[in-house]
């Protein structure tokens, strides 16, 4: 089963990387509105691939229709609880960052995000799969 989950488990890695960095290498943002601001768009990326890897690495379950709603559920609930743990560990733990609230929406909506993507990509496959079983 890990060998299948080593995307999400890669990109996981990946994203406890990217939000430890000092904050002056990224632009500051000001508000919740400056969504098209590059910090935003990358926590959108960020927290959106780590969710799509997730439902990746279990999509012979999901493909089969075993559980999926479980499925997609447990990996929003997963690529959520990471975003607010990267903003926690920003916040109280690594050195020249600051976790917000702003940052950790832009963590779940990216998480949200994730599964429309897997989805969209999939969809003819899984449409294929589903009508096959009636």
């Amino acid at each position: 089963m890990i060998k299948k989950l080593w995307p999400s488990l890669v990109w996981a890695l990946f994203i406890l990387l990217l939000t430890g960095l000092p904050g002056n290498y990224f632009p500051s943002v000001v508000n919740f509105f400056d969504w098209l601001s590059p910090d935003k768009v990358v926590h959108l990326i960020l927290f959106g691939g780590q969710v799509f890897w997730i439902l990746f690495g279990f999509r012979e379950q999901y493909f089969s229709g075993r559980n999926r709603i479980t499925i997609m559920v447990s990996a929003l609930s997963i690529g959520i609880v990471y975003g607010l743990l990267t903003e926690v560990l920003q916040r109280y733990v690594f050195i020249g960052r600051s976790g917000n609230v702003y940052d950790f929406i832009a963590d779940a909506l990216g998480a949200i995000i994730g599964i429309l993507a897997f989805y969209l990509l999939y969809r003819k496959k899984i449409n294929r799969i589903t009508v096959g079983k009636d």
